[in-house]
């Protein structure tokens, strides 16, 4: 721990203080709500575990204030008005359970959505002014009143006196941040009010100012008061980020604005300030994906804003590297170190940390899959790489009543994590594998740098099961026989995919190779490069071979890469898209390959015949399953399962959960 002491000093918010620098930052509590506007036990034990696992300072996802306005459809959140004396009751037993590990918590307070609603919520559209919605632009939003401008101040200043009387130690209001309705207020672009909350920046900041000023005269000026508070906007127009490093006109915040408004929100009374960047038009600043290829990425912004306020500041954006995150404190760029999709992957990060077990620490991968990706398509809150995040009291592992001998085929995800969960439960393990590492697709698509987190996984699975003492075999093909010999309790099969192929002329010449074999050895591709299939893999393989200076034609047959976004969360999809953009990508949509010949690939498109001359041809079409000895087992064994790609292509999040819920009742 020495090294990362700084990280476990105390550190205060106005009166209240804070046992180490680390928060939990807040995020969506989809799936952790009752129908009366409180809590679940679901949600109690999903930030329990977070207090148990050595968090200092824990800020709940967003509740609503009210339910009338903006009317959303139950139960999307918390909402403590709706029903003051059964959130009181609820979440007092949490509150007081968080406080026994010396835990702080703040209640996150929102005035809603406005034109951010997901359309399918939000039953009484509204905004700052009239406008569009930002996902369906035939959805139009009216504009606030002004008495009802002053009914959710009323209900903030109510929903902070019940977080008060429920045991929090304080609240945070959803404010001026990530372009939801009161952010809404704050910014020009949105905001064409011609009363005292629009105009200049004083009124447009009027109501994030006053919904302050109401909670200090109602809970007193050392109720602590955090603004969740994105500094800088990074629009460039209506539904268009702009990309790290991008020049373009702000048309939203800028830095100087950013600057001027924290200081006059400061002074208005605010306590801290939970620091980020980006508005739902850049939403992928709000969330970012592992496209950022980096740690500490809101730390530029906390280091601005340190100099000019004198408030503490919360900064997270993938800060669950302890050397960024010490760095950071030492420095003075932040006080407290937010920590938001890094605590579902491994709630027990800080206590790691503390007691030098790092590499025990669960990689997040900024997937978004199990957390936000959920929540998009009416999921509840959870975690691709854990799946007993937000199910902590009903879905954990417990021994086996028997004990039995295991064979997993396959030391893909779904295997490795087949292992670790038998391992656990108390079984033996023995895990084959046909070649000689562990980690099946993932290892070709964990070379981009952007994927490391994807290759820190693998790194962790190995570690896992060598302390757990499972038995690998390595370079070690499984047939009929050889299970016959073996003759074990279980069998679970997990021999993954192999790459689709396509029957075409020319397709066994020596420049054509799959995408797997292409990410693995750069060395094979030429100069100029074609990639055939414009999924996942083939767009990420063509933004990193742009990355190392190749020219890259990407070929869909379809009219739109990525499937339009909709097999993947839209943050990441947005980002790629854009990247690929921004890195010169050529991309032939609604073009089919008929032929590779010498002078290159031959594709139709809707303008006729047309040959790109290239060096290299990828091939990145999709897998699909290899069963084929699962069947070949079926009538054999008694007990055996189907896991991962082998039973369905999907993703990584898919490979650990049906591995998980399989092997967690061996």
């Amino acid at each position: 721990m020495n090294n990362y002491i700084s990280l476990f000093q105390g550190t205060k918010i106005g009166k209240l203080e804070i046992k180490n620098r680390f928060s939990m930052a807040p995020m969506g509590p989809f799936g952790f709500t009752g129908e009366n506007g409180t809590f679940n036990q679901r949600g109690a034990e999903y930030y329990i575990e977070r207090a148990k696992g050595g968090t200092g300072l824990i800020i709940t996802g967003l509740c609503s204030v009210e339910n009338e306005i903006e009317k959303i459809v139950r139960p999307s959140m918390p909402c403590p008005t709706m029903n003051p004396t059964a959130f009181i009751m609820s979440t007092k037993e949490m509150t007081e359970r968080i406080h026994a590990y010396n835990c702080k918590i703040f209640l996150q307070l929102t005035g809603g959505f406005g034109r951010a609603g997901l359309p399918n919520i939000i039953e009484k559209a509204v905004a700052p002014s009239e406008i569009e919605n930002r996902w369906n632009p035939n959805l139009k939003h009216r504009e606030l009143t002004r008495n009802e401008i002053q009914d959710y101040i009323k209900k903030f200043a109510q929903s902070a006196a019940i977080a008060k009387a429920a045991g929090f130690d304080g609240v945070e209001i959803h404010a001026v941040h990530e372009g939801y309705l009161i952010d809404q207020f704050t910014i020009g672009l949105y905001n064409k009010r011609n009363d005292e909350y629009g105009g200049n920046i004083t009124g447009r900041l009027k109501f994030p100012v006053d919904i302050v000023k109401a909670i200090k005269k109602t809970c007193g000026e050392d109720f602590p008061v955090s603004l969740r508070y994105s500094l800088k906007s990074f629009i460039k127009g209506i539904r268009q980020g702009a990309l790290p490093g991008e020049d373009f006109k702000e048309l939203g915040r800028d830095t100087e604005e950013g600057i001027e408004s924290a200081k006059i929100l400061v002074e208005a009374g605010y306590d801290v300030l939970n620091v980020d960047a980006g508005t739902y038009d850049s939403w992928y600043w709000n969330h970012p994906p592992m496209y950022f290829n980096q740690g500490g990425i809101y730390l530029s912004f906390a280091r601005i804003l340190k100099k000019e306020v004198n408030v503490p500041i919360i900064a997270a954006g993938r800060m669950d590297d302890p050397e960024i995150a010490t760095k950071a404190i030492e420095e003075g760029d932040c006080d407290i170190i937010g920590l938001g999709r890094p605590l579902l992957a491994d709630p027990y990060l800080p206590k790691k940390i503390k007691e030098g077990k790092i590499h025990k620490i669960r990689p997040c991968l900024s997937c978004h899959e199990g957390c936000m990706g959920r929540i998009a398509s009416g999921g509840a809150l959870s975690c691709a790489v854990n799946p007993v995040c937000g199910r902590e009291k009903s879905y954990g592992i417990v021994p086996a009543s028997t004990n039995k001998e295991v064979m997993i085929i396959g030391g893909g995800i779904s295997g490795m994590e087949s292992a670790r969960v038998c391992a656990l439960r108390g079984h033996e393990v023995n895990l084959y594998e046909k070649t000689s590492q562990l980690g099946g697709h993932v290892i070709a698509g964990s070379m981009p740098s952007f994927k490391k987190n994807d290759n820190e996984l693998l790194k962790w699975y190995e570690r896992e099961l060598k302390d757990l003492n499972v038995n690998i075999y390595f370079n070690t093909e499984v047939d009929i026989d050889f299970v016959k010999q073996e003759k074990p309790d279980v069998v679970i099969v997990s021999t993954g995919s192999t790459s689709i192929n396509l029957d075409l002329p020319g397709i066994e010449k020596n420049n054509v190779i799959s995408a797997d074999n292409a990410l693995l050895d750069i060395s094979k591709i030429g100069n100029n490069v074609a990639i055939v299939g414009a999924g996942l893999v083939g767009c990420e393989t063509a933004l990193w071979l742009r990355q190392n200076n190749k020219k890259v034609t990407l070929i869909e047959s379809t009219d739109k890469i990525l499937s339009g976004g909709s097999n993947m969360p839209f943050m990441n999809y947005d980002m790629l898209k854009d990247l690929l953009n921004y890195n010169k990508v050529n991309i032939a949509t609604s073009s089919i390959v008929s032929n590779i010949s010498e002078e290159g690939i031959i594709v139709k498109t809707k303008c006729g015949e047309k040959t790109f001359n290239v060096d290299t041809i990828i091939l990145s079409v999709g897998y699909k399953s290899d069963d084929s000895l699962y069947w070949k087992l079926d009538k054999l064994v008694d007990d055996i399962y189907l896991v991962g790609d082998a039973k369905n292509v999907k993703n990584i999040m898919y490979a650990i959960w049906d591995a998980y819920e399989i092997t967690r009742n061996i």
